[in-house]
């Protein structure tokens, strides 16, 4: 049985369609994130389940039970929003009491589960302390007790880390992942940022322009996207306009091509290939796979790999070479070297490249 399901969800403002036919399900005890770019209804879709928005068509089981016409306090949810909505004249006891008290649950009832929810959020010491006193990530594990502490059917999640700088958000990330597979309550969360999806979630639903792009698992969303927006939403992706030939794709500005040729897309056509920085090897001499010749730009020390970028004729792109590997046969700024691509997507560019370009640089997905 789906703990949460979503069946052909729409939603208007006005003429402006926030959420478009929208379906899917969530697992009884997966934690699951709802992945897009600002503005694409994500947040919406969140709201819609836990009844804090009314959809204009559409169903919202929970646990088997159609809810579509309850309230939210009927729905027996958890919430928590990104700027943790805590109350300021209230300790973090106090706070995570808030739904007890109002559900007039007995003292006794109340202080154990205070002390429970304590416990696991690791805020042992700091049950008198104000939101104020608090760093981001403690308020954000007040606010996540707090929606515990009634024991919700589900819980959902609006951006909860969005509030928080870089290091503290991966660390509350990463510390989500594990709460959750301690105490294993269905779970959404809202997020914009493909790593975090990616690392914690069970399940990643890619949302576009109100509409549900692809759901899969963290390597099936990466490694095998169903549109141009997933591939080059979803972590770093080279955009590079080619032209389908015969047998093989020619690569713009340059005599460089690929013989491999997808059928799907019909002869002398523009195309956009989608390339993984890690997917571009690049080789000191020209071979039978790595005919295509490129410059290198820049070259960028990152820890434990180098990012490379590299001018195909008339595309600029990256490459990403292992420590390792670059330390062995090392190049330099202006060399010139040539590339293959281990792995790549193809789609058609019925509407030019440049309009591609528009459209990704738009939803700031290329420079």
């Amino acid at each position: 049985m789906s703990g949460i399901r979503v069946e052909s969800v729409t939603k208007k403002f006005g003429d402006f369609v926030a959420v478009d036919d929208v379906s899917f399900a969530v697992e009884e005890g997966e934690l699951v994130a709802l992945l897009g770019p600002s503005g694409s209804g994500k947040s919406t879709i969140l709201r819609i389940v836990a009844g804090l928005e009314t959809q204009d068509h559409g169903h919202v089981y929970l646990t088997g039970e159609d809810v579509t016409s309850l309230s939210p306090q009927k729905r027996k949810i958890g919430f928590v929003f990104q700027h943790y909505a805590l109350f300021k004249h209230m300790t973090v006891e106090k706070n995570i009491a808030f739904g007890l008290e109002i559900r007039k649950k007995n003292k006794t009832q109340i202080k154990k589960k205070i002390a429970e929810l304590i416990d696991l959020v690791k805020l042992n010491g700091y049950e008198k302390h104000y939101p104020s006193q608090l760093s981001g990530g403690q308020r954000q594990r007040v606010a996540l007790a707090r929606a515990l502490a009634p024991e919700p059917k589900v819980l959902l999640l609006d951006e909860p880390f969005g509030s928080l700088d870089a290091k503290v958000r991966k660390n509350l990330a990463k510390w989500i992942r594990h709460l959750h597979d301690r105490i294993r309550v269905t779970s959404i969360f809202v997020t914009h940022d493909q790593s975090e999806a990616m690392e914690i979630a069970d399940k990643i639903i890619v949302v576009n322009r109100g509409r549900v792009e692809q759901i899969g698992n963290a390597s099936e969303v990466y490694e095998h996207p169903k549109s141009k927006f997933v591939a080059s939403f979803v972590g770093n992706v080279n955009v590079i306009n080619g032209r389908t030939y015969l047998s093989h794709i020619a690569i713009e500005g340059t005599e460089g091509r690929i013989s491999q040729k997808t059928e799907d897309i019909p002869e002398d056509h523009d195309i956009v290939l989608l390339v993984r920085p890690e997917e571009v090897v690049i080789e000191k001499k020209a071979s039978k796979d790595s005919s295509i010749p490129a410059e290198i730009e820049e070259i960028h020390y990152r820890g434990s790999f180098y990012e490379v970028d590299l001018r195909i004729g008339a595309n600029d792109i990256k490459s990403f070479v292992q420590k390792e590997r670059y330390k062995s046969n090392p190049w330099t700024v202006g060399e010139h070297v040539f590339v293959l691509f281990t792995q790549f997507k193809v789609f058609e560019a019925s509407e030019g490249h440049q309009a591609i370009h528009r459209m990704l640089k738009q939803l700031g997905y290329i420079e």
